[in-house]
């Protein structure tokens, strides 16, 4: 895939409805598992502190007797900093029948911060690919019709340039530069051409390229690039 947006656009997206199918699978297991877990008291016996480079993250330990007299302990799966529970403090535990090591804290965060986690980052990188595609569609759009009901200008071509400030994937894309005096008004009108991800310059050997104008209104345009070869995928 020769266009490096467009393969942002698939790897953004991609990402997006993996996070979103895993949010969606961590909902209805913690839903099952909170439908059918047993509700019993427990108390912090210690925070284990997580080490990092920025901060450290404190995990409560959390000791609890299953209905059937048997003590557990166990460590919340969420962690923060500062802590949000204190060593000694109560708490209400759910815990599986069929499998009591299998327990969690009964508040929010510690049964729905993976899924509120997951479910944002995949809204946010879903989003980002929605919004390649909705930008690229809509240039697309304009310009397809800008050549069925614009005026077609011939514009004197310029010069190819690399666009320097825009990399993608380590490569820079390059456009066509031509100009052309409106008659009626005596203004001169610059024309950039949509991204190219190859170096046209060997392929122009005319002076002039086909600009398609809005006549109301110069400033929506669309350079004509259909006489240069198409990048294969």
């Amino acid at each position: 895939m020769n266009n490096p947006l467009r393969l942002f656009q698939f790897i953004f997206g991609g990402i997006g409805v993996l996070l979103l199918a895993v949010a969606m699978l961590w909902f209805a297991s913690t839903r099952s598992f909170v439908n059918g877990a047993q509700h019993v008291p427990g108390v912090v016996v210690q925070l284990e502190i997580s080490r990092g480079d920025d901060s450290d993250v404190y995990y409560p330990i959390i000791g609890f007797q299953s209905l059937d007299g048997r003590e557990h302990v166990f460590r919340s799966s969420s962690g923060s900093n500062p802590p949000s529970y204190d060593q000694g403090e109560d708490v209400e535990v759910l815990y599986d029948p069929a499998n009591p090591d299998k327990a969690s804290i009964n508040g929010f965060f510690a049964l729905w911060g993976v899924v509120l986690i997951m479910g944002s980052l995949g809204l946010l990188f879903f989003a980002i690919g929605a919004g390649i595609w909705f930008a690229a569609w809509r240039s697309g759009s304009s310009a397809a019709n800008l050549r069925e009901s614009g005026q077609a200008v011939q514009a004197e071509f310029l010069r190819v340039e690399e666009i320097g400030h825009l990399e993608v994937n380590g490569r820079n894309p390059w456009r066509l530069v031509a100009q052309w005096l409106n008659p009626q008004t005596g203004k001169l009108h610059v024309f950039y051409s949509e991204n190219l991800w190859f170096d046209p310059a060997a392929h122009i050997h005319q002076k002039h390229v086909r600009v398609f104008i809005d006549p109301a209104n110069p400033k929506r345009y669309s350079v004509d690039t259909s006489f240069l070869p198409e990048l294969a995928e």
